[in-house]
């Protein structure tokens, strides 16, 4: 079985300058990522994917691979994630290199471990499903929430108005950090057009004290504090 750890970093970030090298409690927060990949030894290959110099050569000195650069067509502001692994697996099959499973991994991922891949991965290999996803619960119960319109706010879904909120379904939303697919069945749901194959998916689900989009500043803050809460448990 080939694995391969793709992690996804494309420079030009725009809401957090250099967000992708930016420090993170004292190391480039790509570092994380590359390190919880490293640490799984889950992987034949780590690779970074970019289209950036500055971060290709932080890439390296933390241990990842840099084998070419992204391309202009998946570097700008409406390429996604499935474009980018999808030209990364091409470009290995062009050097003679196929792999059976990948996981792309996000490089504002410092909650990541490399325990918690391995876990997560022998979740995945059990399901026998075509991906992985993590998942968080919402916090609040989103049954319970309000739409707004011209300062006035009215239940989204009043039909829930008088339910107490321990009946409610717990519901989900990604937790993001990472994704593993089978890589056979990621192409076949890249190769075709509308109505083609759709992948099975596992959930890994997460606490939401390991879980922090990183967006905007003010979520960096709060990722920083908790990084440093659960370090200083013995966490990560």
């Amino acid at each position: 079985m080939s694995i391969i750890a793709i992690i996804t970093a494309r420079g030009g970030s725009k809401r957090i300058p250099k967000k992708n090298i930016k420090n993170f409690c004292g190391k480039p927060i790509i570092s994380y990522s590359i390190k919880a990949a490293l640490d799984s030894k889950l992987f034949d290959e780590v690779m970074v994917s970019t289209d950036s110099e500055e971060i290709a050569a932080v890439a390296e000195v933390f241990g990842a691979t840099v084998p070419f650069m992204r391309s202009e067509k998946t570097s700008d502001d409406f390429a996604v994630t499935a474009d980018v692994l999808k030209e990364v697996v091409g470009e290995y099959e062009k050097q003679g290199r196929k792999f059976d499973r990948m996981c792309c991994i996000y490089p504002t991922a410092p909650f990541l471990t490399g325990e918690k891949l391995v876990k997560a991965y022998d979740e995945f290999e059990e399901s026998g499903a075509d991906m992985l996803q993590p998942v968080v619960a919402f916090s609040f119960p989103p049954q319970r929430s309000f739409s707004m319109k011209d300062g006035k706010v009215s239940y989204r879904y009043p039909e829930f108005v008088n339910a107490r909120s321990q009946d409610l379904e717990r519901w989900y939303h990604d937790a993001g950090q990472f994704y593993f697919y089978e890589v056979n069945a990621f192409m076949k749901s890249q190769n075709t057009y509308r109505g083609g194959y759709i992948l099975t998916r596992q959930a890994f689900v997460m606490d939401e004290i390991e879980v922090q989009d990183i967006d905007n500043l003010t979520d960096w803050k709060l990722a920083e504090m908790k990084y440093r809460l659960l370090h200083e448990d013995g966490l990560i």
